[in-house]
């Protein structure tokens, strides 16, 4: 299987993206048409938690990571089966992490030229992580990488223990005390979402980072290499493996995504490859296939469709069909119908680039 693409990455790639493309909205609105809505808990999960925990909208960043993981051994068979010298997949690597690194600038509206803008990003922690977890993976064993694994983990796990200078009094978990936050105060003061305070997607929070792309690694190596006949047993069987240490670990150290804790990197992977197990089972071990094309024409232009809601007026173009019957309508189904169109708008574009074979990939 060395290189060989897996429409099963495609799609769950697809289904990740999906709520960020507008289906969370979709979710919320439908929950809205009935008595209750805005206390239902399928509409708490389309959004983060505000601290501690963990709700589906938690898992869509980090799984996107665990899967960009997995190509890569995929990618690198690729390249060493066409002859590329170590040093030009190296020089890749680094081009690739760079590019998002600055996509996410572009993202966070540098070009508006403000003195505070935001330097930290979604695309850079994934291009950070990832690069820095495919360097590892090209120089060490399976082995080597566990242990480097589980050294970042319980090494940041002891980091998170130390409070903020600046913040004396407040606990070393807390937004206000975390060591985390205090690092990115001294090192970008002004370019932080929360200002002054903290950023979710800060400089030493990217180690933890690191071992989610490891973890798609690991599962990306098993599923290219194994000849095992029972890989989605061994699978799930990894899934719940992680879960058990994931919340055992978080009986001291808490699931939390802001903070990256290493007990989110595992419970968090621990939906990542139960998930991939079963889609991988589904389409790549029964073949049933033929609903997979909607969540492929997303998955194939994920980071495509990422930067260009935040360059697109979707909103807009959306409004411009449907404004008129959704004013027509009583408010909750109005919401509705618009979130709706914004998703399908979105996703004909996608359709319209996948049917015009045009991938933009990084």
């Amino acid at each position: 299987m060395d290189g060989k693409r897996l429409l099963s990455i495609d799609v769950l790639r697809g289904f990740d993206m999906m709520f960020i493309m507008g289906f969370a909205s979709i979710v919320s609105a439908t929950c809205m048409l009935f008595p209750g809505g805005e206390d239902c808990w399928l509409d708490m999960q389309m959004s983060h938690v505000a601290w501690d925990g963990l709700r589906h909208h938690d898992t869509i960043f980090p799984l996107f990571l665990f899967i960009s993981g997995m190509t890569f051994p995929f990618s690198l068979a690729s390249s060493r089966a066409k002859g590329a010298s170590e040093g030009r997949i190296f020089r890749k690597t680094v081009v690739r992490g760079l590019i998002l690194f600055l996509l996410g600038l572009v993202y966070n509206g540098i070009f508006k030229l403000s003195p505070m803008f935001r330097i930290p990003s979604v695309l850079a922690r994934i291009g950070l992580a990832w690069m820095f977890a495919a360097w590892i993976y090209m120089a060490c064993g399976w082995k080597w990488r566990a242990v480097i694994a589980a050294a970042i983990l319980i090494g940041y796990n002891l980091l998170l223990l130390i409070p903020a200078p600046d913040a004396a009094g407040a606990g070393s978990l807390t937004m206000e005390g975390n060591i985390v936050g205090y690092v990115d105060r001294v090192l970008m003061p002004g370019h932080l979402y929360k200002p002054g305070l903290f950023d979710p997607e800060g400089l030493l929070s990217t180690l933890p980072a690191i071992v989610t792309a490891m973890l798609g690694q690991f599962t990306g190596e098993f599923v290219k290499d194994s000849a095992c006949r029972r890989k989605t047993l061994w699978m799930f069987a990894a899934a719940a493996g992680l879960l058990v240490a994931g919340l055992v670990w978080s009986l001291w150290l808490p699931v939390n995504k802001s903070l990256w804790t290493s007990s989110f990197v595992l419970v968090v992977g621990a939906y990542s490859l139960g998930l991939f197990a079963l889609f991988h089972w589904i389409i790549d071990v029964k073949g049933w296939k033929k609903w997979t094309p909607f969540f492929t024409v997303i998955g194939m232009n994920s980071i495509t469709i990422y930067m260009l809601q935040r360059i697109v007026s979707f909103k807009g173009i959306t409004a411009f069909f449907l404004g008129g019957a959704a004013g027509l309508m009583p408010k909750p189904w109005g919401s509705w119908l618009l979130a709706i169109g914004y998703f399908a708008v979105c996703w004909l574009l996608l359709w319209f680039l996948y049917r015009k074979k045009v991938f933009l990939k990084v």
